[in-house]
């Protein structure tokens, strides 16, 4: 199989471009980074990316007159460098059909949420607001509707009572980088299949007797 080409979008910090990485160097993602794309010129993600000596390209999505315009200068950046695969990671901007249609089933993002619920921006501060006692981090297939497509991994994370958003950010974040390599490894080696809203990885063993109660059941 031939190896996967990452084309990644960031606009900020790039931590989970870090996580990716990391996974890389350290063999448990099978895959190489084409390149770093950012909607913005002062993207920490940047500087990163470059130092690993990855091709980076700052396409401002300011200077387009539609959404559709800018999704399509970064189609083309990222067939000019050989992406075969987009992994969203803190990327700020909405995609359209027009980016989806260039990458069918193979636009990937990482949410701070256990998908349905908590769309959209500022998750965590949604969950705490609303006092859940489990929130998470999904990773799922891109559609056009926002923080909706079929979901590959998902992981929870206990909410301490009173924890505020900054605390909750941090520790969903800590298993954003652990999920977003494993189902991109998935999809390198082949595994992933969609099938309408049902995501099946192939060779995964089912676990149906295992559970997070939160807060816990003291006996």
């Amino acid at each position: 199989m031939a190896e996967l080409s990452i084309g990644i979008l960031a606009s900020g910090a790039g931590s989970n471009f870090d996580a990716i990485a990391a996974a890389i160097d350290a063999g448990r993602l099978r895959a190489r980074i084409a390149c770093v794309l950012s909607n913005r010129a002062g993207a920490a993600v940047l500087a990163k990316a470059g130092t690993r000596g990855i091709p980076t390209r700052v396409i401002e999505h300011g200077t387009f007159e539609s959404r559709e315009q800018f999704d399509t200068a970064i189609a083309d950046a990222l067939d000019g460098f050989g992406a075969g695969l987009v992994a969203m990671a803190g990327f700020d901007r909405v995609v359209t059909a027009t980016l989806l249609r260039r990458f069918p089933a193979r636009v990937v993002n990482i949410h701070p949420a256990l998908l349905p619920a908590f769309r959209g921006s500022h998750a965590q501060a949604q969950a705490a607001a609303y006092g859940v006692t489990i929130a998470g981090a999904t990773v799922h297939f891109v559609d056009e509707d926002v923080d909706h497509g079929p979901i590959i991994l998902q992981a929870a994370v206990p909410v301490v009572p009173g924890e505020d958003e900054e605390s909750l950010r941090h520790r969903i974040l800590a298993v954003e980088h652990r999920i977003y390599p494993q189902a991109l490894n998935w999809i390198a080696d082949g595994r992933v299949e969609i099938d309408g809203r049902l995501v099946r990885i192939r060779g995964r063993r089912a676990v149906a007797d295992q559970y997070l109660i939160s807060p816990a059941i003291e006996d």
